[in-house]
């Protein structure tokens, strides 16, 4: 139901930026929603999230958020706060001003929470707004934790019959006290492997380790953002992702055509090579799958997204092996800046960027988490 806002338009504040390593991916996909969001339909409240944690009314100005070479955009505190709704039974945003002037923003519709990482992708904000009762988009507050902790993810999938990459979780703690065991674990998956905060996204703190003599840096740099880290083992195949889209009034979930990850050279899909076009790496979309491929790719993918009790959306990321599908993570809230796979994979299979935001407001008024 809209608000009479006076427009007749569903009243969107789209969220972005946020505590975590990865905000200036947040403003990136920010942009792209900023600039693709059909105005036809939706008024928008742009609310960043400094590094601090501080809530602040932003200019509805793409460009101010856009990826511009090798610049990330980032919230900047501009003496705005924003505060939520004081209750259930009111959907009233207000703000005061860097003179301390309060006014008020009106009643939403939606939340967009386009947050990657810890403090937003984790169920933080989620539990937010199931606390004030605001409609969302994505997932709950259970499925983005488990969606955002790789280790738990991957013990779900696993439990649920999907193969995924044979991994040993270790502990600061541990690290510091047993190193030598942890080296000797890492060598048992067979070098190289690669070590992976287990709380982050974005490929932010991933390195590989090639020999027993890279773990310490390797593990240093993971460990830089989290006490927890993954080391996994190394697979041999083609990176494959896709799409999925929650299902409406009750239908299944959609799944997109596949994209390929092309690597050229002796690198991996890094956070270089993901937001800031750098070159050596090639995203094609729709991917080379034979009919039975792509079925069994969306088969799992379906499969993924249930079995952590995803909604609204998420991308999965495969690897397809000789022995066929391994998925490498599932992620509850994609990038999606003009050069992300997500929104790649839904235009090739025929969903325009302003098509996927409505798609995505409109799971999200009726998902019921």
């Amino acid at each position: 139901m809209t608000h009479d806002n006076g427009t007749g338009k569903l009243v969107v504040a789209v969220l972005f930026g946020g505590r975590s390593s990865e905000h200036s991916i947040s403003c990136a996909t920010a942009g792209g929603v900023l600039a693709a969001i059909d105005r036809g339909k939706y008024d928008v409240i742009p609310m960043g999230i400094t590094v601090d944690g501080a809530f602040t009314l932003q200019p509805d100005d793409p460009a101010a958020f856009a990826l511009d070479g090798e610049m990330l955009p980032s919230v900047p505190d501009n003496g705005t706060r924003v505060q939520w709704p004081l209750s259930s039974a009111s959907r009233e945003l207000t703000v005061t001003d860097a003179a301390g002037a309060t006014r008020s923003l009106g009643d939403i519709d939606l939340v967009f929470p386009i947050l990657h990482g810890p403090f937003g992708e984790d169920g933080t904000i989620q539990g937010l707004l199931e606390l004030i009762g605001l409609p969302y988009v994505g997932a709950g507050v259970l499925a983005s934790a488990v969606g955002m902790d790789k280790h738990f993810s991957k013990t779900v999938l696993q439990h649920s019959g999907i193969a995924v990459a044979p991994w040993r979780t270790v502990s600061a703690r541990e690290w510091a006290a047993s190193p030598g065991i942890i080296v000797s674990a890492a060598a048992a998956l067979g070098w190289p492997v690669f070590v992976k905060p287990a709380r982050a996204g974005s490929s932010v703190g991933v390195s590989r380790a090639d020999s027993a003599e890279d773990l310490p840096a390797a593990m240093a740099v993971a460990l830089a953002e989290d006490s927890k880290v993954l080391i996994e083992a190394r697979l041999v195949g083609r990176e494959i992702e896709c799409g999925v889209i929650g299902g409406r009034r009750g239908e299944a979930p959609r799944v997109s055509v596949a994209g390929e990850i092309i690597v050229r050279g002796a690198g991996f899909y890094d956070f270089t090579a993901k937001y800031l076009d750098a070159g050596g790496v090639d995203l094609v979309c729709p991917a080379s799958l034979t009919p039975g491929e792509l079925v069994e790719m969306q088969r799992l993918a379906v499969l993924a997204f249930e079995a952590i009790g995803a909604a609204g959306l998420a991308r999965v990321d495969f690897f397809l092996t000789d022995s066929g599908f391994v998925i490498n993570e599932l992620n509850t809230m994609p990038g999606f800046t003009p050069i992300s796979m997500f929104p790649k994979c839904w235009m090739a299979t025929g969903l325009s960027y302003p098509e996927l935001i409505d798609e995505l407001i409109e799971i999200g008024l009726e998902t019921v988490r």
